[in-house]
């Protein structure tokens, strides 16, 4: 009987290469995809090994504070525009 237990005792079989860190443009388009809700299976899976956490705070409070500050500036000028 074989049992399921051993196989954690195996070492995870070595990789030829390390994996490569994501670009900003690849942790942008991550965190935004995030943030629509529109990520593939596949690129979650490659992120998941190319993207740092700490890049994904980063890119992710910068992106939610430029979100803020767009809507922001989007309902000063209809104010205005209903104003006029």
């Amino acid at each position: 009987m074989i049992d399921p237990v051993s196989n954690f005792d195996q070492p995870a079989p070595a990789t030829s290469a390390p994996p490569r860190n994501a670009s900003l443009l690849e942790v942008v388009g991550a965190v935004f995809g995030s943030f629509l809700g529109i990520r593939r299976g596949k690129a979650m899976r490659r992120d998941e090994v190319s993207i740092k956490p700490q890049q994904v705070i980063i890119v992710g409070v910068i992106l939610a504070a430029v979100l803020v500050v767009s809507l922001l500036v989007l309902v000063q000028v209809i104010i205005r525009a209903a104003g006029a």
